[in-house]
């Protein structure tokens, strides 16, 4: 335990990566949607997806953590099982902060009524179905989903190099779309749009923490080959 709590020392040297930058793509994230909401001229609430910004930041933390630290981290003889438990460890608490950060802006356009112009960033409609519970776990698995996606593929890239890397992303990307195919083909997608309804945000958060769960694994397999 001691030797993974020092990986996330490690991981928060600077503090800018998990928490400052993040905060500054929020914070003028906010400021852009506000000013759009302001010149639109009508009395109903408005949503925007402006607060998405510091969430897909965290597929490039992701990257960073595995290309920019853990070569550092190997000439300090840290163990490749310590360095991905610290790593996945730091991945959690700033996407934890994250969707505290989240809940508190959501109470503040409920308090100010959307910014005084009656638009909204955080406290969207389907995000908070499920309450302020359901709303933090929304934002902290797209967080953490997308950290795990950039180290995983970053993961893969430092193990077997680009080619490999490339296989997987073309082979993805067919995979996919042969879903769409599947579900076009057999005229399936009232059905998919209304169990992603019954789903709801909450829902699909739990079923991206599964994704999380299993990219974790196939990381941390590809970990054991890879070259700092």
């Amino acid at each position: 335990m001691r030797r993974t709590l020092n990986v996330i020392r490690l991981q928060l040297i600077n503090r800018q990566t998990f928490i400052w930058v993040p905060l500054i793509i929020l914070g003028s994230a906010v400021v852009i949607s506000v000013i759009i909401y302001a010149m639109i001229p009508v009395d109903t609430p408005k949503y925007g997806g402006g607060g998405q910004a510091p969430l897909w930041y965290f597929f490039g933390i992701g990257i960073g953590a595995m290309t920019y630290t853990f070569p550092f981290s190997q000439a300090m003889s840290v163990t490749r099982r310590d360095f991905f438990l610290g790593t996945l460890a730091t991945a959690v608490l700033g996407s934890a902060l994250l969707g505290l950060v989240f809940l508190l802006g959501a109470a503040i356009e409920i308090a100010t009524k959307g910014y005084g112009v009656n638009g909204y960033v955080f406290h969207l409609p389907w995000v908070w179905e499920g309450g302020p519970a359901g709303a933090f776990v929304v934002f902290f698995a797209l967080a953490l989903l997308l950290f795990v996606l950039g180290f995983t593929g970053a993961t893969i890239y430092k193990s077997w190099g680009p080619v490999v890397l490339t296989i997987v992303a073309v082979g993805l990307a067919l995979v996919l779309l042969g879903l769409i195919f599947f579900v076009t083909r057999l005229e399936l997608w009232l059905h998919v749009g209304r169990a992603i309804g019954d789903l709801g945000a909450l829902g699909l958060a739990l079923w991206g923490l599964v994704a999380v769960a299993v990219l974790s694994v196939v990381s941390f397999l590809a970990f054991r080959r890879t070259v700092p």
